[in-house]
């Protein structure tokens, strides 16, 4: 198969100062961020001829264009493929020529983006949303709460499974100088945690934070000339069968999830059991164990045995799960900040974290029908 994937290298990775309430704009952290990862990619802005960023993030792309100066020959975004999606596409990009090296970026600011917006309005019930208000779900929380009880109901996956998700983040998080939680997890302190949408508490939720992510694609032919050494795109998913709709897929509570994966691993002679360090969407506690399932790293419905007890998912286990913290605990910089661990654990620079021997890593992002996978190798 001629894939555009093996046109294509991570080059360069940045990451802004992480935290609760940072005093610096939005814009700023992009820019911290952005440069970081030019300069790791051993480029200067000068060099960078293509943008993208996550749609609905807190800073404009061509904001950022415009303080970096840069010239472009190619911007966009994406939509399918969750936060994945815009890599893909910047990798589609510069695999047909229309330019060699691509900054990306993810933001998140009090000011902007999705913490500046919740201002406590309902959404309007119109849209999608007309099946959703008059029911009173309101948010991503309630319709994956449906998704975690039907999981349970289905298979008998337990609060106590979703636990061990979130207490192994918890405990590489304190491995991490910029997770923003980083105090030791228990049991108990996971259980007696407030409820928030039956069956997930607040500790299943991902930690709003404000921060930026930078990530450089670069043509593949740079490879010789990068600061580091270089990663590589070994497939992608990004592939929806099913209805775009939270809750009406037949195979229900499976997700888009399932389609992007079968994708991805269509497009590589590489198996589940080749994969060293595992980077899954964890939103949502119960997000992490459908990526387990769709990804084949245990069978449908065995995602919570999987979890249980800790020991295959934490480090120095059997597929090490969100090394750096996760948005459970580190904090939500959807699938940027994962896709950002994946490449410093390939590169063997994850220091106290480092996953010993992860030549083959997969990144995952999204939930529902939006879902996205890349697997990138050494």
């Amino acid at each position: 198969m001629d894939k555009f994937e093996s046109k294509v290298i991570v080059s360069g990775i940045g990451l802004s100062a992480i935290g609760r309430s940072i005093d610096r704009s939005g814009t700023d952290l992009v820019l911290d961020a952005a440069l970081d990862a030019i300069a790791d990619a051993g480029l200067q802005p000068n060099d960078i001829d293509g943008l993208a960023s996550m749609p609905f993030g807190d800073r404009p792309p061509e904001e950022i264009a415009d303080a970096l100066g840069l010239q472009l020959d190619w911007m966009g975004g994406a939509s399918s493929g969750a936060q994945l999606g815009v890599m893909i596409n910047a990798a589609m990009a510069i695999a047909s020529g229309l330019c060699r090296h691509v900054l990306l970026f993810r933001s998140v600011h009090r000011l902007g983006g999705l913490l500046g917006s919740a201002t406590g309005a309902l959404p309007a019930a119109d849209g999608p949303w007309e099946w959703h208000v008059p029911f009173h779900e309101y948010s991503a929380v309630n319709q994956i709460a449906m998704q975690a009880r039907r999981h349970m109901h289905e298979y008998g996956t337990t609060k106590e499974q979703l636990g061990w998700v979130a207490m192994t983040c918890r405990r590489h998080a304190e491995l991490n100088d910029q997770a923003v939680l980083r105090s030791a997890m228990t049991m108990d302190d996971y259980l007696c945690a407030p409820m928030i949408s039956e069956p997930l508490g607040r500790l299943d939720c991902d930690l709003p934070v404000e921060g930026a992510v930078g990530l450089v694609l670069s043509a593949a032919d740079f490879a010789g000339d990068c600061r580091h050494p270089p990663v590589r795109l070994e497939a992608v998913g990004c592939a929806n069968h099913g209805p775009h709709g939270w809750e009406p897929r037949s195979d229900f509570p499976a997700m888009g999830a399932q389609d992007a994966a079968a994708q991805m691993w269509s497009r590589t002679d590489l198996k589940p059991a080749d994969v060293r360090v595992a980077e899954l969407y964890d939103g949502f506690s119960i997000l992490a164990l459908s990526w387990l399932e769709a990804l084949g790293f245990c069978a449908v419905g065995e995602a919570g045995a999987f979890v249980d007890g800790g020991q295959r998912i934490r480090l120095g286990g059997q597929l090490p799960l969100n090394t750096y913290g996760g948005q459970l605990s580190a904090g939500r910089l959807h699938g940027f900040w994962l896709f950002h661990e994946a490449v410093l654990q390939l590169r063997g620079q994850a220091g106290t974290r480092q996953v010993q021997g992860a030549d083959v890593a997969v990144t995952s992002a999204g939930g529902g029908f939006r879902c996205g996978c890349i697997l990138l190798t050494a």
